[in-house]
């Protein structure tokens, strides 16, 4: 869900900037997590923003993927994986997140989970190679910062190549 769907790293980088008085850019997070680039003493306030109560709620939504994945979910069974469990107090957020901007995603198809080699699917679309690792269908990388120089799967860099690649 987030980076691929939600735009968590927009929302870390708008309150870290305003917050400190930075200009932290996404050319700078090139090859790197916004924690490997802000100096330790600050990732209390990194975290912190994370469970705060509106985070997950006020994420912008990535370009063309509500229209994406209403496409898909007429021709695919549709999951959404988030792996909540890194942020428990997220929960309740992303739901109230995706009933708003993905109605037409039903509740069952939520996975909430930590590790997503749990799921038994043809696909993962994910931007953490950690997460693709381990999943047993294929999986695919989708473009953010922080994986940028990460091989090893195919690569999908917004949801105009997710079209291409499932809708032709």
């Amino acid at each position: 869900m987030d980076e691929v769907m939600a735009d968590a790293l927009g929302e870390h980088l708008l309150r870290y900037n305003k917050h400190f008085g930075e200009n932290v850019t996404l050319k700078d997070l090139q090859g790197k997590w916004l924690w490997d680039v802000v100096s330790t003493d600050r990732h209390d306030v990194l975290d912190a923003y994370l469970r705060s109560e509106d985070f997950f709620e006020v994420l912008a939504v990535m370009p063309e993927s509500q229209r994406v994945l209403q496409r898909l979910h007429m021709n695919y069974e549709v999951f959404i994986a988030t792996a909540a469990m890194e942020v428990p107090t997220s929960f309740q957020a992303k739901y109230r997140w995706l009933a708003k901007h993905f109605p037409f995603i039903p509740a069952s198809h939520i996975v909430y989970c930590g590790d997503k080699s749990i799921l038994h699917a043809d696909y993962l679309i994910d931007d953490n190679p950690r997460q693709l690792r381990r999943f047993q269908g294929e999986g695919i990388l989708y473009s953010s910062p922080h994986n940028a120089g990460v091989t090893g799967y195919k690569r999908v860099n917004d949801w105009l190549d997710v079209e291409k690649l499932f809708l032709g």
